[in-house]
């Protein structure tokens, strides 16, 4: 399960080309109860929320403001879940490349190190206190 933020112009409206923050989490099974509780964990209630047609998304539209659902086609995997399938793409990559075996058991902390690296790309000089935050809100 894969969450982006892309970044908006409040002003003008405009998408930037870029994203900025990313959260990933490894779920057991595609069943959703999991996908629920991950969802209520994780959001907060006014997120609006894109989703493919999965049927395990059914009762997300009770945890977050909005939830919109899209019938995945070329169109929608080029333009409203771009980021997150860049995002999968590059993850895969990067773990294969370094870790080339990789347990399940560990899988979410590998997933955490990606994640933080690439969520830190635009912290410029705050990169200290972002990683303190970071310490301190690590389980």
């Amino acid at each position: 399960m894969a969450e982006s933020t892309q970044l908006e112009d409040q002003k003008t409206g405009n998408k930037s080309s870029q994203v900025r923050y990313f959260k990933a989490k490894v779920l057991q099974s595609h069943q959703s109860n999991e996908i629920n509780e991950t969802i209520e964990e994780s959001l907060d209630e006014k997120s609006i929320v894109l989703t493919d047609k999965s049927t395990s998304y059914v009762d997300i539209a009770d945890y977050v403001e909005m939830h919109v659902m899209e019938k995945s086609s070329e169109e929608s995997t080029k333009e409203t879940l771009k980021w997150v399938h860049i995002f999968i793409s590059n993850a895969k990559r990067n773990l294969l490349g370094n870790y080339h075996k990789i347990k399940g058991k560990y899988l979410q902390a590998y997933l955490n190190e990606f994640v933080y690296k690439l969520n830190r790309r635009y912290f410029g000089e705050k990169l200290f206190d972002r990683l303190i935050i970071a310490a301190i809100n690590s389980n």
